[in-house]
């Protein structure tokens, strides 16, 4: 019973008529036998989760033995943020409570312990901060990333440049689903896919960011998608994509760590090199250029079938979010124009606007910043709703690192 349940399962989920134009079978794309002519095979998507563990092991090796170094070197230190004096009363309330405690409970609190309303709300902020990652950890980690964002993007571009469809889009097309399968197509694809696995694994033993609900949801989006194009061989213009997203991720990693080593101006060039950047590919060149040839050219050399829609109404949704993260850096950026210190040639993305918070809620539990004074550089909003580290980094495919 289980046995045919499954088997029906398998069916349904693997129906050619969904995957596959009119008229091709899984079969037909089996390739040719004794190692000839070979094409995409689901099978092929196993080989990321080894590889994956693989690149998770190089990212500890790096952090430890090349960016720590790097960082010491620029003067950062391993040391955490002030530490809260031991209170068993505060204690056992921050830990029963999930947002900073009411002006009721506050007043409270300041009769029951004869402290100032401001001592203790200095308390609360401190005793958060004490658990939060050093600016080491951030920047290993930021070195990692930029790392590998830098190296994956010129493979990309080295490899497009002799890809005829990277020249005449119409190229992804032809003779479509027929299109063999070269080793470093495969390579490149299945360096993506394992990388954004070692993402998900190692999203568990990162910094705990406030949107790790929204990143691991944005992972596993990717590696649908990745998966999915893979699959039916749609790797042509897959690799497009790819190659187009990476191209702005390591300019924010850049900026971030800049930024940790206090590099004011360096992280500024750096940050408004990533928002054009991000705007011309992600408000240009995509819509134009990749929705252009999966859309309309797709349309007239092969025709639609399920997956087609499905496959570009995916593309699309990714475009309506990269008009929301492009608004969100053309926002930090006027902010910074507007509020920030400009003059003498210095532009400062990361004075965005001034913290109008209460003390509990200072500028100091934001992930990137510089001072209890200013916002961090990847904030969007005076109350800190908004984080472009992480939606903005994450554009890979769907809505981002």
């Amino acid at each position: 019973m289980a046995a045919a349940a499954a088997a029906a399962l398998r069916a349904w989920f693997w129906n050619e008529r969904f995957w596959l134009p009119h008229n091709v079978t899984w079969a037909d794309l089996a390739g040719e036998p004794g190692g000839g002519l070979q094409y995409p095979r689901a099978a092929h998507v196993l080989s990321a989760f080894p590889l994956a563990l693989g690149i998770f092991a190089v990212r500890l090796l790096f952090e430890r033995f090349i960016a720590k170094p790097c960082a010491i070197n620029l003067g950062i230190q391993d040391s955490g943020p002030h530490r809260a004096q031991p209170n068993a009363i505060l204690e056992k309330v921050f830990t029963s409570i999930t947002k900073s405690p009411d002006a009721k409970r506050l007043e409270g609190l300041s009769k029951q312990l004869d402290w100032d309303v401001r001592k203790i709300q200095r308390w609360f902020r401190h005793r958060r901060n004490q658990d939060k990652p050093t600016t080491l950890t951030k920047f290993c980690e930021s070195m990692w990333r930029f790392t590998f964002y830098l190296s994956i993007f010129f493979y990309g571009i080295r490899f497009l440049w002799t890809a005829p469809w990277f020249w005449d889009t119409r190229q992804c097309w032809y003779n479509y689903p027929f299109q063999p399968l070269t080793s470093r197509l495969y390579y490149y694809y299945i360096l993506e896919l394992a990388f954004y696995w070692s993402l998900m694994f190692s999203q568990f033993t990162d910094i705990k960011r406030k949107d790790f609900l929204i990143m691991f949801v944005h992972h596993l989006a990717t590696i649908g998608l990745i998966t999915f194009s893979y699959m039916n061989n749609m790797v042509r213009v897959g690799t497009l994509v790819l190659c187009l997203h990476d191209a702005s991720d390591f300019l924010l990693e850049a900026a971030k760590l800049a930024n940790y080593a206090k590099y004011q101006r360096v992280c500024d060039a750096f940050f408004m090199l990533f928002g054009v950047v991000f705007i011309v590919t992600r408000l240009g060149i995509y819509p134009f250029w990749i929705l252009n040839t999966t859309l309309f050219e797709s349309w007239e050399l092969i025709g639609p079938y399920p997956s087609w829609w499905l496959f570009n109404g995916l593309l699309v949704t990714l475009q309506v979010l990269h008009v929301i993260w492009s608004y969100l850096i053309i926002r930090t950026a006027s902010k910074a124009l507007v509020r920030g210190k400009i003059g003498a040639g210095q532009f400062h993305p990361l004075h965005v606007s001034k913290d109008d918070r209460s003390d509990v809620e200072s500028s100091s539990e934001e992930e990137d910043v510089t001072s209890n004074s200013t916002k961090g550089v990847f904030s969007t909003s005076s109350n800190g709703s908004n984080r472009l580290n992480g939606h903005v980094a994450g554009g890979q495919w769907t809505g981002e690192e």
